[in-house]
């Protein structure tokens, strides 16, 4: 191996390395503005610990800031910046604090026992690791906490992305449960969406937090990490009054906040003001949102159209039947409003979830032999849920999928617009996995439906529901939450909804006698596609 070789195994080395232990250790002065902000807040620790303490930034900076502090201990499981920390802690003057610093591993340490020996007020401080469990299983990494299913998701969820979560999110969680009867702060470095979904769990399980806080931090400039990311402040206090509510403030030297979101009604909510502006909207679904396809297996299931044929995402040109194909829209031209000419096709390999795929080689022998050239490809999906099924499955389809007309709105961009998906070349149009979506029997319906969801009020709804910096800031689950209904009396259209509503009722009982009386089992014959929701 040659010296530049050399290098580059070794950068390629310290990389997996930092992204293995989440070792992006905290600028000084990052660090002397966080212990700032809890002096502006007029803490007085009796004892600081910092968990994941890497080079000891925090624990430096807060002996530094808090003199009276009688106790300090840093933890980590790196043995040489736990001896850089101690040489650091010889240098400095002497002072009445006894500091200690460990060599071990979180996961490992019996951190109710250790926080027993720490007098109140506690401060527990630092910044943990900013990588999740799925990373951390590809790099073979054994640096994680025991598998459970902490967050109590269940069936499709668990064995999807929803089960992934931030190392971070789970330490955190532990450290406010192991302080719920202290009078204790936590302030931490993490990714703004974590900060969420540990207060969410506090706030559910009714844990004493009688404070919450976020500051706003630029992630790019301090670590050259592209996310949002905050400074979480959360004061822990047996006695005194619980609050479910956070304040965020748009910076570390900004006491006074922009924004405060909480939980009200079983719900996180992003804005608490325009929450109870608009929870009158609050009630139960009378459509069904569903989400688009998901197929994993984009370069082979997803084609551009060349003349006849079609090119895949591998470049090759590919001559398929029309039975199995459907024109798409992925979510950034939903997002985008280029709805009404679709440059891409979706091969749709079933109509129901769990339907056998064999019929395709006798219905369209082109296509088979295209999916069995590609099989290799599908059995790489990791995904398990696609275990045990058909060859060539696909998730999130159903007589909904094949309507002609629909209202959706992507579920990864901040702009809360519902578009009109109306057919392509006389053929319904699928939608992506990212896509989510209410299936509609006419243009007129769809339009209509369309103009309730852009209205005024309904924007208010949303917003006072969506976090516009999480990852796919539009779930079903805040979808669902609009009582369509009471919308549509808000803005005057009542009798144009209900007479929608009751088309559907008549369609629905009408093609269930029709099915019954002609023993089809069926459920959307040829001549009938995208007439069903």
């Amino acid at each position: 191996m040659n010296g530049r070789s050399k290098v580059m195994a070794g950068r390629m080395k310290t990389n997996a390395t930092k992204a293995e232990f989440g070792d992006f250790q905290t600028p000084r002065d990052l660090a002397d503005a966080v212990c700032s902000v809890l002096l502006r807040r007029a803490l007085r620790p009796g004892s600081i610990l910092e968990p994941t303490c890497g080079k000891g930034r925090f624990l430096l900076s807060a002996l530094d800031r808090f003199p009276g502090t009688a106790f300090a201990l840093g933890m980590d499981i790196n043995a040489e910046y736990v001896s850089e920390v101690r040489t650091a802690l010889r240098r400095r003057r002497p002072s009445d604090c006894s500091v200690e610093v460990r060599t071990g591993n979180f996961f490992g340490a019996s951190w109710p026992e250790i926080l027993r020996t720490l007098p109140d007020p506690l401060l527990v401080i630092g910044n943990p690791p900013w990588v999740t469990n799925a990373a951390l299983g590809a790099l073979g990494s054994d640096n994680l906490p025991e598998k459970s299913n902490f967050q109590n998701h269940a069936g499709f969820d668990a064995m999807t992305g929803k089960s992934n979560f931030d190392i971070s999110e789970w330490m955190l969680i532990r450290i406010i449960e192991w302080i719920r009867d202290r009078d204790a702060t936590v302030a931490m470095l993490c990714k703004t969406a974590v900060a969420r979904k540990v207060l969410t769990h506090a706030w559910k399980n009714n844990l004493a937090i009688s404070r919450a806080d976020i500051y706003l931090i630029d992630a790019l400039k301090h670590f050259d990490a592209a996310v949002d990311a905050c400074l979480f402040v959360c004061t822990s206090s047996p006695e005194a009054l619980r609050s479910r509510d956070c304040l965020v403030h748009p910076g570390l030297f900004d006491d006074a906040a922009s924004i405060v979101f909480g939980y009200r009604d079983h719900h996180i909510v992003a804005d608490v003001a325009a929450y109870e502006r608009s929870k009158h909207l609050l009630g139960k679904e009378l459509y069904k949102w569903r989400s688009g396809i998901k197929h994993d297996c984009a370069a082979v299931m997803e084609l551009y159209q060349e003349g006849e044929h079609f090119r895949n995402g591998l470049g090759e040109l590919v001559d398929v039947e029309s039975a199995y194909l459907y024109p798409m829209l992925k979510s950034s031209e939903v997002a985008n409003g280029t709805t009404s000419r679709p440059v891409r096709w979706m091969l749709v390999t079933q109509r129901s979830i769990g339907e056998d795929t064999a019929c395709i080689a006798e219905l369209a022998p082109k296509t088979w032999r295209y999916l069995r050239r590609h099989v290799g490809s599908f059995e790489r999906r990791g995904s398990s849920i696609y275990d045990k099924r058909p060859p060539f499955s696909i998730f999130g389809v159903g007589d909904y999928s094949f309507a002609l007309w629909k209202v959706a709105i992507s579920g990864f961009y901040k702009t809360l617009k519902f578009a009109v998906v109306g057919p392509h070349a006389e053929r319904p149009v699928m939608l992506d996995d990212t896509v989510y979506f209410i299936a509609c029997d006419s243009e007129q319906e769809a339009e209509y439906l369309a103009s309730l969801l852009n209205s005024a009020p309904a924007h208010e709804f949303l917003r006072a529901h969506c976090f516009l910096d999480a990852k796919r800031p539009v779930t079903t689950e805040l979808l669902r939450r609009l009582d369509l209904l009471a919308l549509a009396r808000e803005v005057g259209s009542q009798r144009l909804l209900e007479e929608f509503l009751r088309r559907q009722l008549r369609e629905k009982r009408t093609f269930k006698r029709s099915n019954r009386r002609d023993g089809q089992a069926e459920l959307f014959p040829k001549e009938r596609v995208g007439a069903a929701r």
